[in-house]
């Protein structure tokens, strides 16, 4: 019987147009018919050390071999140690405590529920409503959505998520407050205290928010002082600080957490991605050992995931780490941010382009109609999903954004490089981007 993709359940109308995959070798995938392309956005962040690793690939061996998985309500296992050690190796001062799962989305719902237990624990079970950012998204599980602000993906489940607030993102391009930094006094990062005002602050249990935005905002980071006024909210207030770090993780951005950039220490990093290499679904959550203290006093966490710390996942992703670690890629990525952004910074000369920004190895460059008034293409455009195809053709794997204005305006094209790319692979990567952008800019 010959093979057919007619029983498989795609997500998006568009995606039988691809290429089926043959193959995949260090930061490049091979089709069927033998054609190599370059992985310009790491799978989709997470392939962080390329494909194919002999050592990666040994360790899943030898850990099938001798166990793969253990009921994690009867059993402990050595490799789930491993992994929260190096983890908390890692991780900013003041986290050390790390609940494994198996992906960005269940880490989001696990950091949702952890912080409403929290708050029930220690007696105010009026707190409840965790805030999140307009155009921020922190996963496609309910509980994720709910916190997340992107109205495409929100749209068809409304009902069925919690009424959580929200407000704006920082977007100082598209400024929401028509305003300029720094004389805006990052109106963005108060805007945080009005809404508790708003809401009572006795019914908030946590903020979430990206370091970076990743696909919802094309790498949008904030003023040097936003996470520190939010930071100082959060402590009169009485409620947790909990950042998603999916994407930013174990070295986005040429440092383990992106929150380092702000000198901040959040209660909980919700993390995935990076922190498997893309060689197994991981995920978790780091937190503050005082806020498991509250569940050691209280009634454990009444939360949990078959596959949470399962020993191959675990022994792999710590093998993944490690690697990192070993290698100094972490170091690399922020030493090759400068030739990166700056064979980047020839895009801004290109008319639809309007901003290139980032950090480390993850870089937006948003396109827009006209450069003087920033104003965006019309949604049905499509401009930044014509230059993913004209890419593709050209051999390069990028991906795209949208909706960073108000939902519905706004695109770009992401780049998210492995941390093993040198100079000349990213070199190539920006100048196919450039062909691309060119070759659509012409047709529209």
């Amino acid at each position: 019987m010959s093979l057919t993709n007619e029983h498989v359940f795609f997500r998006g109308i568009s995606d039988t147009e691809g290429p089926i995959i043959e193959r995949a070798s260090g930061v490049y995938y091979f089709d069927q018919s033998g054609r190599r392309y370059i992985d310009g956005l790491s799978g989709v962040g997470n392939v962080c050390i390329g494909q194919g690793v002999p050592e990666i690939i040994e360790v899943a061996k030898e850990q099938m071999e001798r166990v793969s998985f253990a009921h994690p309500l009867q059993w402990q296992n050595e490799p789930q140690m491993r992994l929260a050690q190096t983890i908390a190796g890692m991780a900013p001062a003041g986290l050390s405590k790390v609940f494994l799962c198996s992906g960005g989305s269940e880490a989001t719902d696990t950091a949702i529920k952890m912080v409403r237990q929290y708050q029930v624990e220690r007696g105010r079970a009026s707190k409840y409503k965790v805030i999140g950012r307009w155009h921020g998204y922190h996963g496609n599980t309910l509980g994720a959505l709910a916190a997340s602000g992107m109205a495409v993906r929100r749209a068809f489940f409304t009902p069925l998520l919690a009424d959580f607030p929200h407000i704006a993102a920082c977007n100082c391009y598209h400024c929401p407050f028509a305003k300029s930094y720094p004389g805006c006094n990052v109106a963005c990062a108060h805007e945080l205290e009005a809404e508790l005002l708003r809401q009572g602050p006795d019914s908030i249990a946590a903020f979430i928010a990206e370091p970076l935005v990743g696909t919802a905002g094309g790498a949008l980071g904030a003023p040097p002082e936003y996470f520190r006024i939010i930071r100082d909210i959060c402590d009169r207030y009485d409620i947790l600080l909990i950042v998603d770090e999916v994407i930013t993780g174990f070295g986005r951005t040429g440092r383990n957490f992106a929150i380092e950039h702000w000198d901040v220490s959040p209660d909980l990093i919700c993390t995935g991605k990076g922190m498997s290499g893309g060689y197994t679904p991981l995920g978790g959550v780091i937190a503050r050992p005082e806020i498991l203290e509250v569940f050691q006093h209280g009634h454990g966490f009444e939360h949990g995931y078959t596959y949470g710390g399962n020993p191959l996942s675990c022994a792999v992703g710590n093998a993944v780490l490690e690697y990192i670690i070993r290698h100094r890629l972490v170091e690399r990525v922020a030493a090759l941010e400068g030739h990166l952004f700056g064979a980047a910074r020839s895009l801004e000369n290109l008319d639809i382009v309007g901003d290139v920004r980032g950090k480390g190895f993850m870089l937006g460059v948003e396109l827009v109609a006209d450069k003087g008034s920033r104003q965006p293409f019309a949604p049905t455009a499509n401009v930044s999903a014509q230059i993913v195809r004209e890419a593709r053709r050209r051999g390069l794997i990028i991906g795209r954004f949208w909706g960073q204005i108000d939902g519905r305006h706004g695109e770009g094209i992401m780049l998210m490089p492995a941390y093993v790319c040198d100079e000349d692979t990213l070199t190539e990567i920006v100048d196919i981007l450039r062909a691309s952008i060119l070759e659509v800019q012409g047709r529209i």
